[in-house]
Formats: C-alpha cells, structure tokens, sequence
C-alpha cells in the first residue's frame, strides 16, 4: 500500500512538472515560428538597382542553347560567354558565371534605344556601350555599372540538362 501512494504523489508532482515543461513548449514553439516569419518580414529589400529600364523595349525572348554543340561548348568554362543576335532588343549575351549563367540584352541601357543602335561589345567578363566612350563597362556577373542608373537588361536562364533556356 504504501508503495501505491508514494507512486500517486510522484506522479502528482510529475504532473505540474509536465504542465511547466508544456507551457514552456509553446512559448518555445512560438518564439520559433516569430523566428521563422522575421526574415520574410524585413528580408525583402527592393534594393537599388532598377531593372524597369525606360530605355530598352521588351521584346519577347525564348532562346534555347545547347552547350554540348560544338559552337557553344565554350559556355561550359567558367568566364567565357556566347553572344545571339537573334533575339532581344539588341542581341543577348550568355555568361558562364563559374557558379550558373547570366544572360543580358545587348542595348545599351542607359542611352535611348532610338539613340543607339550599337550592340554592347563583349570583351572578357565586361561589355561596353559604343554610343558613349565615357560609360564605365558593366560586369557580366552582376550586369552592374559603377555610377550608372541602370544596369544591363537581365533574362532568366534555365538549365535542362545541357541545354540553357533564356527568357524573359
């Protein structure tokens, strides 16, 4: 008998214990999922960079390029590029990132498109407007320009197998 009502008071005080623990499970859950939601809050950051770009017409794009032929296989290392003139507003360039592909439009972005009809030239990792000397060259990792207002005209770029699918 007495072994009953010691097991009937520990378990009695076992019982506040687990209400305790419980309580302090909730407000750990909640603290979680206040964590979770915090970054969606104030992570989205509109940014600097403007890509609504008044001065390039959007034309539609769908250009499928298949790395393993042999006039694109340079797309397959890190820093080389292929450029299309067939598509864009001015052409497109593809860029092998090392880590992924970027693809831009070759008109320059900051000059009025009726102003210039000069394709960006490709040389290296960087692309210049012919239309103005004076223009920095934009990087074709990022599409940016050190003190210009906008940056290269950006096109989503897909891989599906060993073909990259840019569109817009």
């Amino acid at each position: 008998m007495k072994s009953k009502i010691t097991s009937s008071v520990h378990h009695q005080g076992g019982s506040g214990h687990e209400l305790q623990n419980n309580k302090l499970l909730l407000v750990s859950n909640k603290i979680l999922i206040l964590l979770a939601f915090f970054p969606l809050l104030f992570g989205c950051d509109a940014g600097s960079i403007n890509y609504n770009n008044p001065n390039i017409p959007n034309y539609p794009v769908n250009l499928q390029i298949n790395i393993s032929l042999p006039q694109y296989s340079n797309l397959q290392f890190a820093s080389n590029h292929i450029v299309d003139y067939s598509q864009g507003a001015r052409g497109i360039v593809v860029f092998n990132t090392g880590s992924g592909f970027t693809a831009f439009d070759l008109a320059c972005p900051n000059q009025a498109f009726s102003g210039c009809s000069s394709p960006l030239t490709v040389n290296g990792i960087e692309a210049k407007c012919q239309c103005n000397t004076t223009e920095n060259a934009y990087s074709l990792f990022t599409g940016q320009s050190a003190g210009q207002n906008y940056p290269l005209k950006p096109y989503r770029v897909q891989m599906s197998g060993s073909n990259l699918i840019i569109t817009n």
